[in-house]
């Protein structure tokens, strides 16, 4: 489709040049068929670059429009990641926030909750064992240990 845009393009040009130029020669002077036929070939070549020439114009205009809204479309997609990383940030942050009042509840409710300090319950002391074996044990190691040997000088 754009092809055949540019050969109409082409087609118009090179018969308005052709006028043109049959126009200026008409009041210099009768043309020859030779001359027509060249004014014909170089206005069709000059028709074709100025088709060309046009062409690549249009094309940069259009360029700039294409890149501003391939860019308007890379910073959208930009602006929503960064908006879902902020908001990823703020979760992990409220979160954070949260355990860290939940924790300082906590240790509130531990420190003031007792009015006074509980007491572990310690288990109920054993009576000493007295039986027989110990006590007779301890008294025939106090048996057994000689006794200190008195001196002779008692005897005279």
């Amino acid at each position: 489709m754009a092809n055949k845009a540019v050969k109409t393009k082409q087609k118009s040009l090179a018969s308005e040049i052709v006028s043109s130029i049959e126009t200026k020669l008409s009041e210099a002077g009768a043309a020859t068929k030779k001359m027509k036929k060249s004014i014909e070939k170089s206005a069709e070549r000059l028709a074709k670059k100025l088709a060309k020439l046009m062409d690549k114009a249009e094309k940069k205009a259009a360029k700039p429009v294409e890149a501003s809204k391939k860019k308007a479309k890379k910073e959208l997609e930009k602006a929503k990641k960064n908006a879902a990383k902020a908001e990823k940030n703020a979760k992990r942050t409220a979160n954070k926030a949260s355990k860290a009042i939940v924790a300082a509840a906590e240790s509130a409710i531990e420190i003031t909750s007792p009015s006074r300090p509980s007491r572990k319950q310690t288990p109920a002391p054993k009576p000493a064992a007295t039986t027989a074996k110990t006590r007779t044990t301890r008294a025939k190691t106090e048996a057994t240990t000689p006794a200190p040997a008195e001196t002779t000088s008692d005897n005279s």
